[in-house]
């Protein structure tokens, strides 16, 4: 059994915060298809404590959209304090998560993310704030470390542990690989090891069978999916049914595809606004159908598009066109 806050999660899988991808709409989509944990995009301390109407709209969730972690990027404890006041008392989500795993040069640059496993005790500094101003629970996600010459993974879990957080994130690279290279399943399992709290696996989860062997190779607690659920939100039920051992589901059919996607569209368009949602959709409509053969002419206009209904037109036409799917 996997408990992340007060909320019991099984199977013990979960969507990971993904900046400008997990948006609500994305998140109600995996939810169709049995994802019962997910988080928010990654959320700035700083613009959240300023309650930019963006980032409060980054926020917003249903009932539908329960349980739910937010995740705060930041490392000014000012903001960080500010920021938490506003959750605790506003929105409530089931869990906080800090984000000491982001790669991305904007956020390092500023001393932010992953930037931070530089220096664990002023994380560990930060965390120790966290939980003693937040009334909701707090967990923290890493990394394996700076780069390979700085792995430090589970000396950053040890502090974040005496810090008081409730469960650990790794992700098993170092942040000077980015999304390239070998996930280190090793680095994951020590930290499994060397800590009480619950620990949550991830990277390069793009399969159930890759889930499974996150869980068979580190021992962790849980796994978290985030680009792996891209383009493919279905992996949610296919794990379901590997890790109960039933047999996989298969993927949907092309007329199932073309479903999900105008569903997803429609909801992005309804979230966003039809002209923003559009533009949102360009990136899904990529992901949706890279694995359909003969679809270059339809992305490209796809891409062109700039109303609800161009896009809609172009989905509707792939129902009737030649192309095939090939499932890689």
């Amino acid at each position: 059994m996997f408990k992340l806050g007060e909320t019991i999660i099984s199977p013990p899988i979960l969507l990971a915060p993904m900046a400008g991808v997990s948006d609500l709409p994305f998140r109600l989509i995996t939810r169709s298809f049995g994802c019962k944990f997910a988080f928010t995009e990654m959320i700035s301390a700083r613009a959240l404590s300023y309650k930019g109407k963006r980032t409060l709209k980054m926020i917003l969730s249903p009932p539908e959209d329960k349980p739910l972690g937010i995740q705060l990027l930041g490392t000014d404890s000012i903001f960080i304090q500010q920021a938490l006041e506003i959750l605790n008392n506003e929105h409530k989500p089931e869990v906080i998560d800090f984000n000491a795993a982001c790669p991305v040069k904007k956020a390092t640059n500023r001393g932010e993310g992953a930037a931070l496993l530089k220096d664990p005790k002023k994380l560990q500094k930060l965390l120790a704030i966290m939980v003693k101003e937040s009334k909701l629970p707090v967990t923290v996600k890493i990394r394996a470390g700076w780069d390979e010459n700085s792995i430090n993974a589970v000396e950053v879990a040890r502090l974040a542990e005496d810090a008081g957080v409730k469960t650990l994130f790794i992700h098993g690279r170092t942040k000077a690989q980015g999304y390239r290279g070998k996930v280190d399943y090793n680095i994951i399992r020590q930290v499994k090891e060397a800590v009480k709290i619950p620990v949550v696996g991830s990277g390069d989860v793009f399969s159930p069978e890759l889930v499974k062997k996150m869980f068979n190779e580190t021992g962790c607690d849980a796994v978290a999916i985030a680009r792996g659920a891209i383009g493919n939100p279905w992996i949610f039920q296919q794990t379901a049914r590997l890790l109960k051992g039933d047999v996989t589901v298969p993927p949907p059919s092309f007329n199932e595809l073309l479903k999900i996607m105008q569903r997803h569209f429609e909801l992005s368009c309804a979230f966003h606004g039809d002209r923003i949602g559009v533009i949102i959709f360009h990136k899904f409509f990529y992901w949706y159908t890279k694995r359909v053969l003969g679809i270059k002419p339809f992305r490209d206009l796809a891409f062109r598009a700039k109303t609800k209904e161009q896009m809609l037109n172009i989905i509707s036409s792939l129902q009737k066109s030649p192309v095939s799917e090939q499932v890689l």
